[in-house]
């Protein structure tokens, strides 16, 4: 099924049924017999919030590369979204991109963009991911410790209860163990009780909170710019997302950094769009007064980086990806993306039919999937005068040449288009620094 092939013998545990821990299950699926999910929600067939999701109900951004990712992973799964109701078109070509109250200039990037909600795209990529061969998700059970070996040196499975958290547990049993379960992930606090050292952390206090609303979709945005996004600036801090998704409606979330929230009643979520640095969003949810639910927010205090990849001991049968080793701040929409190119780091590494060594998997996984996207996402953030941090000489030269870029990118569309390309991980930063994109920029 979707090309997978599995060798013999072994059975690997995911914990955590969201979006990362579904894309590892598919990566495991070709190199173990038994692959298990487990997670303590239910895992519902058909799109719905859950519990482990709370940011579900907002904005999501699925990036180009991640798009390619989950295709080559599921055949045809773009086009059954957009049968059930995703909007697809050209990151540039179809987004109204607007900064400081100016539009990026319109090109053509060739690149996919899924405009999608999040139940929706969970519930496709988990269908898919039950019909795999010896995948198996294991839901209402919750995770509560590891098994160790007897010395200690090797994980050999995970301790479950049942919903609700009944007294009684069992033990399963696992050749590898994969942590998926997000930013909240208890696996650090169980390696230090059996002695291991703690893995050292990153963060970047940005004070984020988003609130959203949904709509029935109406004249704006247009089905031609499907979605606007009106980008927050240091000059222009607070920002905003309009876009068409599947159900015939229209999500809009609206954020603040740094401790200013958008209100959670219509009245104040209207005052606020309206206090954005562009008309466009506030329009378009004035002309269309058919809401379709009331204000609900998402507080997000830090990014944070778990960095594995510098530590001096970690235990073997024990993985993670996703949010589990970086949690973004989620107005870049990298989540999703990273969690696929992490699982691509997981595949690789599990094909040779041998349990990973952490150390080679850690330091592959921050090269290919984490290092790029931390660096862009810290760079954006130091931007905001108020985000604490260390403003290197490299992040500061970084946020110059890209203030260049943008404003090229407001009159010229193939500078848009390179950076969106840049910005979805198709192409490498380096992209930005060609002789043709300089000869473009303006002279300081």
């Amino acid at each position: 099924m979707d090309g997978v092939t599995t060798v013999a013998g072994r059975r690997a545990v995911v914990m955590g049924g969201s979006m990362a821990g579904l894309l590892a299950a598919r990566a495991l699926a070709e190199s173990f017999d038994e692959v298990v999910v487990v997670d303590r929600d239910v895992l519902p067939d058909s799109p719905a919030n859950r519990r482990g999701t709370p940011q579900g109900r907002h904005v999501h951004g699925l990036l180009a590369r991640g798009q390619q990712i989950m295709e080559e992973y599921f055949p045809g799964v773009t086009e059954e979204l957009r049968a059930a109701g995703a909007v697809t078109g050209d990151v540039v070509g179809n987004v109204r991109w607007i900064l400081d109250g100016v539009p990026m200039s319109k090109g053509h990037a060739g690149l996919l963009t899924v405009s999608v909600s999040r139940p929706m795209l969970e519930a496709h990529v988990r269908r898919r991911v039950r019909g795999l061969a010896g995948v198996r998700l294991l839901d209402r059970t919750e995770v509560v410790g590891l098994r160790f070996s007897p010395d200690g040196q090797r994980v050999t499975g995970v301790r479950t209860v049942g919903a609700g958290g009944a007294a009684s547990g069992s033990v399963l049993a696992a050749d590898l163990v994969v942590d998926t379960l997000g930013r909240g992930s208890r696996v650090q606090r169980w390696l230090s009780a059996r002695g291991w050292p703690e893995v050292a952390e990153e963060r970047t206090q940005v004070g984020l909170t988003y609130t959203t609303r949904h709509y029935r979709a109406g004249p704006q945005p247009s089905p031609e710019d499907f979605s606007v996004d009106v980008v927050a600036t240091p000059d222009h801090p607070r920002g905003a997302v309009c876009a068409r998704i599947d159900g015939d409606r229209q999500v809009v979330t609206a954020y603040g950094i740094l401790g200013d929230v958008p209100p959670t009643d219509p009245e104040g979520f209207l005052d606020f769009l309206k206090s954005l640095s562009s008309p466009e969003i506030y329009e378009a949810v004035v002309e269309n007064p058919e809401p379709l639910d009331d204000p609900v927010s998402h507080r997000f205090p830090a990014s944070l980086r778990r960095r594995y990849e510098l530590a001096e001991r970690l235990p073997s049968g024990l993985l993670a990806l996703g949010d589990a080793v970086c949690s973004f701040n989620p107005t870049y929409g990298q989540g999703m993306t990273v969690a696929a190119l992490g699982s691509q780091v997981l595949r690789t590494h599990v094909a040779d039919g041998r349990v990973p060594d952490p150390a080679a998997y850690f330091s592959d996984l921050a090269r290919d999937a984490v290092d790029e996207a931390w660096r862009q996402a810290l760079s954006n953030d130091l931007g905001f005068p108020g985000v604490a941090g260390d403003r290197t000489p490299e992040i500061l030269a970084d946020q110059e040449y890209l203030g260049r870029v943008l404003e090229a990118a407001q009159y010229d569309g193939a500078i848009a288009a390179a950076y969106t390309r840049v910005i979805s991980f198709v192409d490498p930063p380096e992209a930005l620094h060609a002789d043709w994109v300089h000869r473009a920029l303006r002279p300081v």
